[in-house]
Formats: C-alpha cells, sequence, structure tokens
C-alpha cells in the first residue's frame, strides 16, 4: 500500500503538481524501508504518514520538508482522544520520513518539543498492559485443549512463545528447520530475525522437554515435514499456508475462552501476553533484570520494568531492608 494509495491522501490537491512531488518523495522512502524495517514497522509508517499527509493537504501546506510550526499544529491536533504514546509515535514516523529523504527532521525544533510536552501533561494516562500469560495460565490453557489438529497447533504455539520469549512476528515466521532437537530431549530454536535484529543475525533460544513434546505432536498431526512450522487449519484439520500474524492473538484468546477464563480477563490477551507472562515469571522467581533482557532480547530495562513493575518493588532497597529487619 502505498501513501499515493491511501484512502486519507484523497482529500489532497491532485492539481498542484509540487503535492505530487512530494507525494512521490514519500512513498520512495517508504518503499526504501521495505525489508530494512519489519513489515509490521513499515505498514505503520504508512498509516502515519498517510494521516500526516492528508491533514497537510486539507491545510495547502507540504508534509516533506514539514516546517517546526506544521508539526506542531499537527501532534497538537492529533492528540485529541489519543495517548501521549501514539502522539510520539505519529512524531517519529514523521522524523523517520525526513531523514530516509535526506531533509533535516523537524521533531527536535524547540516549538514540536514544547507542543509534545503540552499534549503529554493534557493527556496524561497509564499505557495498558496486556495481560501475561504465565506459567499457571499456560498450563491451564494448554490442559483445557482438545484434541483436534488445531489445538495441537495452538498448544505447541503457546509454549514455544511462552519458552522462547517470541513477539509474534517471529513466532510465525519459524520453520520446521529452525528446530534443532537435543538428546536430552529440549531443542534449541533458531529465531532468523527479529525487531531488535534487522541485520538478521539470529538468535539461538531454548525450548524445555514438555515444549518439545507438543511441537512434536503437531508435526505428527499435521504431517509436516518442512517449510512454515506453524500454519493455518481449516475445518476438518485441512492445512493452510503459514499461519498470519493478525491470528495469534485470535488463537491465545479462543484458548482462553476456552479454558474458562472471565471475559474481561481474555480482552486483555495481546499477541505479545507469553512473552510476558514469560518475563513476569522470572521476576517473581528473582531472575536478574540483565538475564530477563537477555532471553527477551530487549535492549533497555524499560520494557521489563513495565512488564514486572507489581514484582519489581518488592525486590527493591526498601522491601530487602524490610526483610532484614524482620518486621511483622
Amino acid at each position: 500500500m502505498s501513501i499515493r494509495g491511501s484512502d486519507p491522501v484523497s482529500a489532497r490537491p491532485v492539481s498542484d503538481p509540487k503535492w505530487s512531488q512530494m507525494e512521490t518523495r514519500l512513498d520512495a522512502c517508504l518503499d526504501a524501508a521495505e525489508g530494512v524495517l519489519s513489515g509490521h514497522t513499515v505498514r505503520g509508517l504508512r498509516s502515519d504518514l498517510a494521516r500526516f499527509a492528508a491533514w497537510c493537504a486539507e491545510r495547502g501546506v507540504r508534509p516533506l520538508p514539514a516546517g517546526a510550526a506544521t508539526v506542531a499544529a499537527y501532534i497538537e491536533e492529533a492528540a485529541a482522544g489519543r495517548t501521549p504514546g501514539t502522539v510520539r509515535r505519529y512524531l517519529s514516523s514523521i522524523a523517520s520520513a525526513h531523514r530516509a529523504a535526506g531533509e533535516a527532521s523537524p521533531a527536535e525544533h524547540a516549538a514540536v518539543q514544547r507542543a509534545l510536552k503540552r499534549v503529554c501533561r493534557r493527556n496524561r494516562c497509564r499505557p495498558a498492559q496486556a495481560l501475561g500469560l504465565t506459567w499457571t495460565l499456560r498450563r491451564r490453557l494448554i490442559a483445557a485443549a482438545g484434541e483436534r489438529t488445531i489445538d495441537a497447533r495452538n498448544s505447541a504455539m503457546l509454549a514455544v512463545a511462552y519458552d522462547a520469549m517470541l513477539r509474534r512476528s517471529e513466532l510465525v515466521a519459524l520453520q520446521v528447520d529452525d528446530l534443532s532437537m537435543d538428546r536430552d530431549g529440549s531443542a534449541s530454536l533458531l529465531v532468523r530475525r527479529a525487531k531488535t535484529d534487522p541485520e538478521g543475525g539470529g538468535a539461538m533460544l531454548y525450548l524445555h522437554r514438555d515444549t518439545v513434546r507438543l511441537v512434536r505432536a503437531w508435526l505428527d498431526a499435521s504431517g509436516i515435514g518442512a517449510g512454515p512450522l506453524f500454519r493455518s487449519v481449516r475445518r476438518h484439520g485441512t492445512l493452510g499456508g503459514a499461519l498470519p500474524e493478525s491470528q495469534v492473538p485470535r488463537i491465545y484468546k479462543a484458548m482462553a475462552e476456552r479454558a474458562g477464563l472471565a471475559a474481561e480477563v481474555v480482552d486483555r490477551i495481546a499477541g505479545h501476553s507469553p512473552r510476558v507472562g514469560a518475563a513476569q515469571d522470572m521476576i517473581a522467581s528473582g531472575v536478574g533484570v540483565p538475564a530477563i533482557m537477555q532471553a527477551g532480547r530487549w535492549r533497555s530495562a524499560s520494557m521489563v520494568q513495565r512488564y514486572g513493575e507489581r514484582l519489581l518493588p518488592k525486590r527493591n532497597g526498601a522491601a530487602q531492608l524490610a526483610r532484614l529487619q524482620r518486621r511483622g
């Protein structure tokens, strides 16, 4: 999908050749991002820039290069009903387009930063936290699964995502050849490319024996011997192609409903819920933040701290002092 073909840009002044030139430059920036950034990131960039381009078209101002006053006005208006995190993403997308086009980014201009601060103060709110599918919930969902081929797939998916702390894009990209079975019944899993590994250096991750048994059950039931590890399953167990990324959270939610979880709990399940749950289990078990970052392939501790915000305070200095003092 190009900026030119996006519905929001239908408001552009089509008779203005300068607008067409700017639109072409935006398209070129996004085309260059293909293969460099993840597909999910590129889709987000396209959506964000289409929104910004439409806003600029309605006002007769240029989106590339955009003036600081234009961007400041845009984020002030775009902030209505949106979280600060979403507005920051809009600004980041605009900055990315400018950098890709070799233009100075307006994002760091004082006027833009002041507008962003006003938005953050006005729209201040806590980000919604996805439900962590912890070990307890993982076992409950797998225990409630049925005996169909699709159930074998779902159980294996959840187990692999938990053990390897996979993002949903990483999960659906797995190939059968990425599994290396070990003599003790465990396995090594190669993740060829990740959000934090755009160059594709890859990472070898660990799967426990109980997870390997579930994977073997899925492979036996499906008859898969090569190609995508997790595939769509049609009616009567007929296999389709590689599983779309968008289906991952739906599968987890369906498993949770089958396991009898409350509707408000099911609503909080996301595609990265097993990843969140594994991080929370590590924190609760006393695993250090650096080790959790390595397992989850995070570059900073911010996400670990967010996932464990209710658990980490029990390990801080005040909590340790209280235990040493044996306070009742």
